[in-house]
């Protein structure tokens, strides 16, 4: 379906008003402004700033399962490893290339804030599958970690949010298009080296 250009202005208003100010902290008129359209047009389209905020929301999530989905069924005969580093990359870039966005929806989610996680929940739900169930098939079949395994997962998921959530540490990194991609190569490349590590310490525990 071919977007309309208005709209999707409006909703790069809106995501970058957000990132600045907040959800609260906007208003309709700053983001009609922002966007150069009427307040009206914004009613039309979205009735409202929670009728955009859900919109922007939904598509977000809804393309960036898209686009995991489609990477793990390309990555099916790859090795279980290789599988997992293209499914970062993949999470890593998408976030990178709606840089503002996902700092947004992050730092909502890091204070718990309820409209955004009752809005995300679902999608919530179907990114953790993705990413566990690929992390774990990167471990040995025969590793018992008990809560070991856990931790590592909950160390993994922690790499994949703390750009957006602690974006302050990287902003002098990513002023342009071209710096956001090599942000992103490289530090997919760190979480490719921790991969590395924790599955060989992974076989030398189950070894022992």
């Amino acid at each position: 379906m071919k977007k309309n250009p208005t709209k999707q202005k409006v909703v790069d208003a809106a995501s970058s008003l957000f990132f600045q100010k907040g959800f609260h902290g906007t208003s309709v008129r700053d983001i009609a402004d922002k966007a150069s359209v009427n307040v009206s047009l914004i009613s039309y389209y979205f009735k409202g700033k929670q009728g955009l905020l859900e919109h922007a929301v939904t598509n977000y999530y809804e393309t960036y399962l898209t686009k995991m989905e489609e990477t793990l069924l390309k990555a099916e005969t790859e090795l279980p490893l290789n599988k997992l580093k293209l499914l970062i990359d993949t999470i890593i870039q998408y976030k990178q290339n709606n840089h503002q966005f996902s700092c947004f929806i992050h730092r909502e989610l890091s204070i718990d804030s309820i409209f955004v996680r009752e809005m995300a929940v679902t999608y919530l739900a179907k990114e953790n599958y993705f990413i566990s169930n690929t992390f774990f098939e990167s471990l040995p079949k025969n590793y018992k970690g008990n809560t070991e395994h856990q931790f590592l997962l909950m160390q993994l998921k922690g790499m994949l949010i703390t750009p957006y959530v602690l974006q302050n540490e990287w902003k002098n990194q990513v002023a342009g298009k071209t710096s956001h991609d090599l942000f992103a190569q490289n530090y997919t490349k760190v979480i490719h080296k921790w991969l590395d590590f924790i599955t060989t310490e992974t076989v030398h525990f189950v070894n022992q």
